[in-house]
């Protein structure tokens, strides 16, 4: 069982890597910063654009976190906390379709594929 739950510490690594580094694609950009629920839309360093960077360079850092033992533990529960961060954007694209495509994934299955995640990220962070 440790040789899976290590291999699916890997793939998850490199999957936040790539997503993290997606956040600095001007294209993706645009699409996230549109993500975010106005309620959420402050100006300075809190703004939209700085925002999808700060979560890249969270998502890059946790993913990089998840490869070393020394991090591996914290690294996982500070990605669960950022899973959770995170869902309102994706809630907020979930209600404009029309605005996000395919993005948009229905609500339902994205707060279920969401709390898959999370237990999958502290699975292979607190048991591997």
């Amino acid at each position: 069982m440790t040789n899976v739950l290590t291999v699916l510490r890997v793939i998850l690594a490199v999957v936040f890597v790539v997503a993290g580094i997606s956040h600095f694609v001007p294209s993706v950009q645009r699409t996230m910063t549109a993500m975010i629920p106005p309620r959420l839309r402050w100006r300075g360093l809190w703004s939209p654009l700085n925002l999808v960077l700060i979560t890249g360079v969270c998502e890059i850092l946790g993913g990089v976190g998840l490869l070393l033992d020394a991090t591996r533990v914290t690294s996982g529960v500070a990605l669960a906390v950022f899973l959770v961060a995170v869902f309102p954007a994706n809630a907020y694209a979930a209600r404009h379709k029309e605005r996000f495509g395919a993005v948009a994934i229905p609500f339902v299955p994205r707060l279920l594929g969401q709390l898959g995640l999370i237990g999958l990220v502290l699975a292979v962070s607190l048991v591997g």
